[in-house]
């Protein structure tokens, strides 16, 4: 290093992508509180404060309501590692890219992986995960709901009792659309449940909430294996333990319930920002900041279509934070993208795997599911299509999308 740099300075920049977002304010004033000890008796209170309201988030009276410190692929590979046995059959239904990351967890924590899957675009009818349920016979069915490489979104409201009427323990990867779209943690039947903030919940990557139910606590902890350094006598000491120690649900049980037993120093400006995101939503109205995404999602859907552009995948299953637009013939796609952060300072996303180049994901989440943000970002983008040669209706895009704001 030739010198040592200024302080950090980033861009402004409007993030309409698929995530991360630009975090509400509040939460980023949170995150620069100051800090205190992991004992420390407002820091217990707080953890504690989180937790009830991370139970109002997930629609839950699970008193196994927390968060794992990482970003949303932590709360995943927890919940994953420490409820699937080696050996034990786990089904994974595949629509998008992180289907994919489900079955590979699953692989790398030893389980039989049996896969479904249907065309990206496309969401699984009941009956066929039924079907795959009854010819599998899994212990675990893990399942994503909003899977922001295809846009669609998974219906889960039957899924549980199918996974009850088998015995199966029932997991969804709520990481895109937890905040933004309907999930209902009790009424659903799921045992266990994880998400990240920097999507609808409109906070930054590095906390993942988590919701266990009492069926899936008793897998875990019949698992249990406290580390030698802090081990007291009658502790268990499992044979069939989880085999990371980081990510061991049942030690991170133990940190957050009354043993308050240590296993990790918890990411303390985390916690805050994860308390003011489900305080926000809460505040607001869980109901309300759903109907906000669904109207800032329908105005971006109609704006696209205002332009001319063409959408991907089944509409009727798309997530209400994020949509999928074909990238029209002759423009290029990540050039395009690129002025448009450059001269404008927004961000959208491309995809994965087959999607790539062919589409872009503009996403309307969290404290971006707003109508400035909405139209601002069409103005943008169709001054970039004219650019590269895309013929436009003139202003198309923003009074498409004024309308819907106007009749919602």
């Amino acid at each position: 290093m030739t010198g040592i740099p200024g302080p950090i300075a980033p861009p402004p920049r409007l993030l309409m992508g698929p995530g991360p977002i630009s975090a509400y304010p509040s939460v980023l004033q949170a995150m620069s509180a100051p800090l205190v000890g992991q004992y420390d008796p407002f820091m217990t209170a707080t953890m504690t404060e989180t937790q009830e309201l991370y139970r109002g988030v997930w629609a839950t009276e699970n008193e196994a309501t927390l968060l794992v410190d990482g970003t949303s692929r932590a709360g995943i590979e927890a919940a994953m590692v420490s409820l699937i046995r080696p050996g034990d059959r786990v089904l994974v239904p595949v629509f998008g890219r992180f289907g994919h990351l489900l079955a590979e967890i699953a692989e790398r924590a030893m389980a039989e992986v049996h896969t479904i899957e249907t065309a990206w675009g496309q969401v699984f009818p009941v009956s066929a995960i039924e079907e795959a349920i009854v010819s599998v016979r899994p212990a675990l069915l893990a399942l994503v709901q909003g899977d922001t490489s295809t846009t669609m979104l998974q219906p889960l409201d039957e899924v549980g009792a199918i996974c009850a009427k088998h015995g199966v323990l029932f997991y969804s990867d709520a990481t895109a659309s937890l905040g933004g779209n309907a999930f209902e943690a009790d009424a659903w039947g799921l045992d266990a449940a994880t998400a990240g903030l920097q999507k609808c919940l409109g906070g930054p990557s590095g906390s993942a909430p988590i919701t266990l139910s009492d069926r899936a606590v008793e897998v875990i902890r019949s698992r249990a294996k406290i580390e030698a350094g802090i081990r007291e006598d009658g502790d268990p000491d499992a044979a069939d333990f989880v085999r990371s120690n980081y990510f061991d649900l049942g030690m991170i049980l133990d940190y957050w319930g009354p043993r308050r037993l240590n296993h990790h120093t918890e990411a303390t400006s985390m916690l805050y920002g994860a308390r003011e995101c489900a305080r926000v939503l809460l505040l607001e109205g869980r109901d309300a900041v759903i109907e906000r995404h669904r109207l800032a999602g329908a105005a971006m859907l109609e704006g696209v279509r205002g332009l001319g552009l063409e959408m991907f995948g089944d509409i009727a299953h798309k997530m209400n934070n994020v949509v999928a637009v074909e990238i029209p013939e002759g423009v290029p796609g990540d050039a395009a993208r690129a002025a448009l952060l450059e001269d404008f300072g927004i961000e959208i996303g491309t995809s994965f795997g087959p999607l790539h180049g062919r589409v872009w994901r503009i996403g309307t989440m969290g404290y971006n599911a707003r109508e400035d943000a909405v139209l601002t970002t069409l103005v943008a983008l169709e001054a970039v299509l004219r650019r590269f040669g895309a013929h436009v209706p003139a202003g198309g895009g923003v009074a498409a999308a004024a309308d819907v704001y106007r009749s919602g």
